[in-house]
């Protein structure tokens, strides 16, 4: 499977950009950018997956990524006939000028929460997502007019979810950037089978002593920890289409069905029999 690492930069005269309808949905596509992010999908159930943050969304999702915060794309995986937008706003335009006019007070307020990785909920969502496709065809000053109405209106929005406890802050050079991608790659490739802490280690050139400081480091969990709770987030969407707790648990790589039940309980509050039954 094809990873990238890639770093945005606007080529044209631009404080934004707007891509409308990326197809990614079969690559692993872990990256960061200076950029901020506002990104809206909908017609899929897929990973969202920001810094330290796993979990799935349904149906659609509307997620503003402050900058040089590491992220999977959201159409990862999915198979249906989905609809994306995404929107990328240069770092000088939020940290700048946005910063310096009294007049989008909330607007900056919530560029701060974005730091944190900022998921919008309720029935805004979706108007927000018709409006967000719309700005397609317009001239640039017009489109410029209408993103700031909307982010107007997602900056009163109360029906918000912070991703992380505090800010996330992203201290990892591109070298252990493209390390960590390759890290995750390989877990994506391999997560239905025994992943050996040996093999990580000389994956990524060090000893397994050595990669197991680093992994935590840069992850804030044990590689065991983190390993789990992508397993999870795959059994997830194992049971979402309808996939017995067995073959949920084995397909995601558990070799335990007490075990996979335990761990499921523990990262979700919720047991994998409930949860099928409330998606299914």
């Amino acid at each position: 499977m094809k990873v990238q690492l890639e770093t945005i930069t606007n080529k044209v005269n631009r404080s934004f950009s707007i891509i409308f309808d990326p197809r990614l949905n079969d690559l692993f596509f872990w990256h960061f950018h200076p950029e901020y992010e506002l990104v809206y999908i909908e017609g899929a159930d897929g990973p969202r997956h920001v810094g330290n943050h796993i979990s799935n969304y349904q149906g659609s999702d509307l997620v503003l990524i402050g900058s040089n915060i590491p992220h999977l794309n959201f159409d990862y995986g999915v198979k249906t006939g989905y609809r994306k937008v995404v929107v990328h706003l240069k770092k000088e335009l939020v940290e700048t000028n946005f910063h310096k006019t009294p007049e989008l007070i909330l607007i900056n307020t919530m560029f701060q929460k974005s730091k944190h990785g900022l998921v919008f909920k309720g029935k805004l969502k979706k108007e927000l997502g018709v409006k967000l496709f719309a700005l397609k065809g317009l001239e640039p000053t017009e489109q410029y007019l209408q993103l700031l109405e909307i982010l107007r209106e997602l900056s009163n929005s109360e029906k918000t979810e912070l991703l992380h406890n505090r800010p996330y802050d992203n201290q990892v050079s591109d070298k252990d950037q493209k390390r960590i991608s390759a890290i995750f790659a390989h877990i994506d490739n391999n997560y239905h089978h025994k992943i050996k802490l040996q093999d990580m280690a000389v994956l990524s050139h060090m000893t397994k002593e050595g990669f197991c400081r680093y992994f935590k480091k840069r992850t804030k969990y044990t590689f065991t920890e983190f390993l789990n709770r992508y397993r999870i987030s795959q059994s997830k969407r194992d049971l979402m289409t309808g996939k017995s707790v067995s073959d949920a648990c084995f397909a995601s790589g558990f070799e335990s069905l007490s075990y996979f039940n335990r761990i499921f309980k523990r990262i979700t509050n919720e047991n994998p029999r409930e949860f099928r039954k409330k998606y299914a």
